[in-house]
């Protein structure tokens, strides 16, 4: 999310510089992409061809260490899921940014407080960015639940043993018992992602007020 709509800002601002045409090419490429097949090029730019990280697995079959050592060896192998599983939002977030900030900057009260001499930078990340990133706070709310979906994927590719794995795995087995814990787990999540929702609400609009009052 804060990748996303750090670029959505920054291609807002400069909406007609080279950095921005480039950025937004490369967010529409991610947007479009399967998650698969972008976890299938990170695989081999990343650790076939540059070497830097581990393929697949949660840990190494081999490796001897502490548990701090242990939890940096995990880290370590989560990379490339995390990265594939979240370009793709990243992608989402920054058009979506984008066009809520060109949009924003449109606004009357923006164009009174250029006119009042205020500088750019307070204009934009003072008085615009908080509605800018009202509709990135309810999509990504609204996505929360589709993780799991895309995880599996995600898992699949880099043979992570994670909760979309087992809860495919149990609806293959039909094994009810892990099934309706996972999708426990999961409704309770959602549950708790649209909470965070409304608080973020309320901090980013001072408007917004729980129990449905409005200043």
């Amino acid at each position: 999310i804060v990748a996303g709509v750090s670029v959505g800002i920054f291609t807002a601002r400069r909406p007609e510089s080279p950095v921005s045409h480039f950025a937004t090419i490369f967010a529409l490429i991610g947007y479009s992409m399967p998650v698969f097949w972008t976890g299938l090029l990170i695989i081999i730019l990343f650790a076939s061809k540059l070497s830097l990280l581990p393929i697949a697995g949660m840990h190494d079959v081999t490796f001897k260490g502490n548990w701090f050592q242990s939890w940096l060896d995990i880290a370590e192998h989560l990379i490339l899921p995390a990265f594939t599983l979240g370009f793709l939002y990243m992608a989402q977030y920054s058009r979506l940014s984008r066009a809520s900030m060109l949009e924003v900057l449109q606004s009357d009260y923006v164009r009174t407080a250029r006119a009042k001499g205020l500088g750019e930078r307070v204009v934009v990340y003072k008085h615009a960015l908080r509605n800018a990133v009202i509709p990135v706070v309810t999509v990504a709310g609204l996505q929360f639940g589709s993780l799991i979906s895309g995880a599996l994927l995600v898992e699949t590719v880099f043979n992570w043993p994670g909760l979309g794995r087992l809860a495919f795995d149990s609806v293959l087995r039909r094994d009810m018992p892990v099934l309706l814990g996972i999708l426990l787990i999961s409704a309770s999540l959602v549950v708790a992602a649209n909470l965070l929702t409304d608080l973020v609400y309320r901090l980013i609009d001072p408007r917004i007020r729980v129990g449905g009052k409005s200043s």
